[in-house]
């Protein structure tokens, strides 16, 4: 009787655990492809056109693609955290990063044949750009305390204009094979480079967040602004901050955008992935209204939606109906991991527990 209470005490402890949700969807994924067709699995060792080796596959496309969301995932789940809200200006600030780097490559001429600048001033001056933006919008909810999701509406509205009118609407092109490398294959490494940009930005925000006192600090502000407030936080500018923070995070996803096809379609690019990105905060069990967050799961919740992206396009889903299928699926997989949801089942285990504990006594 006792192995069987502990059993039950242990499933309960696994369905408060932030983490199930995001698990469980894997799980799901992985089974359905595995059923329907196996061969999803796949992963073999080909060439790409330049005669590299390269591993290919759809578990590959996966991490690839589901590296710059999960960038993207690291910091909206910081704003998410402080300021209770949302950044739906995430995509547009990528257009705006990344023509900013075609910018500074091409110089004066849009089509230059040679690089204006080394891809590291590039990526640096880009960087700048989406932190002032990133800035821009954490002094209107911080400092002028505007809602999160009307103060970001404004570059939401008018970020892509302002990334066109860099290369005054034309679409700029670089022809340097080098700079394809980021976004693509480093010759003679088979796995795609955006993995281990992703695995150098998961590892640097897991060290600054066990090395100071920063995720303290913003699920404080996030939890209770007035008691933070009194314990000698400034919440303004830890807002401020993660927006900041976020900003950094565009400035790299939209490098990796730009890289993969060595130019950029401004009203294209990044199209919707703010709503990913909100949905990979809110897959990983992380409160949307504030407080405390797991990075961990945020990420794995990035995945878990590019994972269902991909499963989506591998049975021919149009591209226009596919926002429909992953609302009706992230819907579900989001109730699932509400906190209130999670504790009635623990409720109704704990119920079950009962009679086992009466029957003993």
């Amino acid at each position: 009787m006792s192995r069987l209470n502990n059993k039950k005490g242990l499933l309960a402890g696994l369905l408060r655990h932030q983490m199930l949700i995001p698990i469980a969807a894997l799980l799901l994924l992985a089974l359905f492809n595995l059923i329907a067709d196996p061969s999803f699995f796949k992963i073999s060792l080909g060439t790409n056109s330049n005669g590299d080796p390269v591993l290919t596959g759809y578990l590959i496309t996966i991490i690839d693609c589901g590296s710059e969301l999960a960038i993207l995932a690291i910091g909206m789940t910081l704003v998410t955290a402080a300021s209770g809200g949302q950044d739906i200006s995430v995509g547009a600030a990528i257009a705006i990063s990344g023509s900013v780097v075609l910018r500074v490559l091409c110089g004066s001429d849009s089509h230059a044949q040679t690089l204006q600048a080394p891809i590291i001033v590039a990526f640096l001056v880009s960087c700048a750009v989406a932190m002032i933006f990133g800035a821009f919008n954490g002094t209107l909810v911080a400092f002028f305390r505007i809602q999160p999701m009307v103060a970001t509406l404004i570059l939401f509205t008018a970020g892509r204009y302002i990334a066109a009118s860099f290369h005054n609407n034309e679409l700029p092109i670089v022809n340097d094979p080098s700079f394809g490398y980021y976004g693509n294959y480093f010759p003679g490494i088979p796995v795609p480079t955006p993995c281990f940009i992703a695995v150098i930005c998961f590892a640097v925000i897991t060290l600054v967040l066990k090395r100071t006192n920063l995720g303290l600090y913003i699920q404080s502000v996030g939890i209770n602004e007035k008691t933070a407030r009194l314990n000698g936080l400034h919440p303004e500018w830890i807002k401020f901050m993660t927006y900041v923070i976020l900003g950094l995070c565009v400035a790299v996803a939209g490098f990796i955008k730009v890289s993969r096809l060595s130019t950029i379609n401004y009203s294209v690019i990044a199209k919707d992935i703010e709503m990913d990105a909100i949905l990979a905060v809110a897959l990983g069990g992380n409160a949307l209204s504030g407080g405390k967050f797991n990075m961990g799961a945020s990420i794995l919740g990035a995945y878990v939606i590019q994972f269902l992206s991909t499963t989506l396009y591998k049975f021919n889903v149009q591209s226009d109906a596919l926002p429909a299928y992953k609302a009706v699926v992230v819907i579900l997989l989001v109730v699932m991991s509400a906190p209130a949801v999670r504790e009635k089942l623990s409720a109704l285990f704990a119920k079950l527990r009962k009679p086992s504990h009466a029957a003993q006594t």
